[in-house]
């Protein structure tokens, strides 16, 4: 079994060794860890590692931090009979970099439900756009995409839409109850039609396409039975979809209707439109669709319909794609949805990593040059070098105080300055910061390349 050495610093090592214990047998190795006389091994150089650390016996690989900095030659000249690698930037990234899952994700990503994403008024949209919005809800995870037609105008061209968008592979549904509409529609090559009730059921034998069956009344789920065996006795395929009222206009008793409607009819397929909920409640959609993905995981719903019209729902189709494989894993292995998609955790960090006072102390004592490092933590801002180690919760006062010891030309005081608003913001939201890193957006995150300058003028 092939021996691994991981080199650490000391605040990472009992982390790294946990992550390890766990690792080791899964990946099939064994390991050592090595750590080195420095608190936060991102702060330590390739050069600084090889002077420090003895060379490394039978080991035949080492790994190293990702954000340790310069190039491996100085450790390859210094142990020439091992293999150095640069590993991910951080440790709980390891399983992912050895080919193996982490111990809660063992199996997961699968997932038995279907995104409809709505292009609403799809008939006032030229076709370059429409394309457009079909191919970017089809790549966020979309498997139909519903061309939302407008009522009491029948949308002459809808054949001529939906032979193009299918031309490109895309699968379809068209949101009318206009029987000519969706006609037109299916024998364009739509799979699905929204809405069925008994005011065009008779219209659906025509179209050779499966249909969503709604109540006549709502709130009684008056007539949808009737539909239902209409559509039975006529051979048409079809899913129920009771209504998800928004908050305040029946929402809860409407969750108990696909509760019944589950009881009653225990093997038949259900759709739920939940952008009634996401689109009508003003607040970052994530958390509401997470709710309602586990319920419908819960009650055997294997179908959404969802939109991004108000812009905190902008993601709406990304978020549903990623949190059914979460509560898919949650529902069939019996497990709490925590630990799998770190990704869903837009606003807030999942956990702070804090160094300390006592651990910022030594990051102090170690710097030997005069470029700035920058922390945050516990309401405060730290910037620190060889030279100086000031902290506090106003930006702009340590800005000052920075320059009262030093000049700084521009290109450094915009770079502290950008520095210095991301730190501000993760303090505020709760997240972590590392400097010359994007914060973490989960799957919005954008990546950041480093833009760190000389220090200052004095540097040379």
């Amino acid at each position: 079994m092939p021996r691994l050495l991981f080199i650490t610093g000391k605040l990472a090592e009992p982390s790294l060794r946990r992550v390890l214990d766990e690792l080791a047998p899964r990946a099939g190795f064994e390991y050592e860890v090595a750590v080195l006389p420095i608190t936060v091994v991102a702060l330590a150089s390739t050069d600084w590692i090889a002077r420090h650390t003895q060379p490394p016996t039978n080991v035949e690989r080492a790994i190293l931090p990702g954000l340790c900095n310069g190039p491996l030659d100085p450790l390859r000249t210094a142990w020439p009979n091992v293999a150095i690698e640069r590993g991910p930037k951080d440790l709980r990234e390891l399983p992912e970099y050895f080919g193996k899952s982490p111990a809660s994700r063992e199996g997961y990503g699968a997932f038995d439900l279907r995104i409809l994403a709505e292009i609403n008024h799809a008939p006032r949209l030229d076709i370059e756009t429409l394309i457009a919005q079909a191919q970017k809800a089809k790549a966020d995870g979309a498997d139909l995409i519903d061309l939302g037609c407008i009522p009491g105008s029948r949308w002459a061209n809808v054949g001529d839409a939906v032979r193009c968008l299918r031309d490109l592979g895309l699968h379809l549904s068209i949101d009318t109850f206009d029987p000519l509409e969706a006609a037109d529609a299916c024998r364009a090559g739509a799979e699905l039609v929204l809405s069925v009730n008994r005011t065009n059921r008779e219209a659906a034998r025509d179209w050779g396409a499966e249909v969503v069956v709604v109540p006549d009344d709502i709130a009684t789920m008056g007539g949808l039975e009737e539909t239902m065996a209409y559509l039975d006795a006529a051979k048409v395929p079809y899913r129920i979809d009771p209504i998800l009222e928004p908050i305040g206009f029946g929402f809860a008793a409407s969750l108990n209707r696909y509760l019944e409607a589950r009881r009653r009819w225990p093997q038949a397929e259900i759709m739920m439109g939940i952008g009634n909920l996401t689109e009508l409640t003003e607040v970052d959609s994530a958390g509401v669709n997470a709710m309602l993905i586990g319920f419908c995981q819960e009650v055997g719903i294997r179908s959404v319909l969802t939109t991004e019209v108000a812009n905190w729902c902008r993601s709406c189709v990304r978020e549903i794609d990623l949190l059914r494989r979460v509560m898919h894993h949650a529902v069939t292995q019996k497990t709490i949805p925590k630990s799998l998609e770190p990704d869903l955790v837009l606003l807030r960090d999942s956990k702070l990593r804090e160094f300390g006072d006592a651990g910022l102390a030594e990051l102090a004592k170690q710097i030997a040059d005069r470029n700035i490092r920058v922390f945050a933590e516990r309401g405060e801002i730290h910037a620190m070098n060889a030279d100086m180690h000031l902290r506090g919760a106003d930006p702009f006062a340590l800005f000052a105080a920075m320059c009262e010891r030093g000049e700084f030309d521009a290109s450094h005081a915009f770079y502290l300055g950008y520095e210095m608003a991301k730190a501000v913001t993760a303090l505020t939201l709760g997240k972590n910061y590392v400097q010359d890193q994007a914060l973490n957006w989960g799957f919005l995150s954008v990546p950041e390349e480093s833009h760190r300058g000389p220090a200052s003028k004095k540097d040379g």
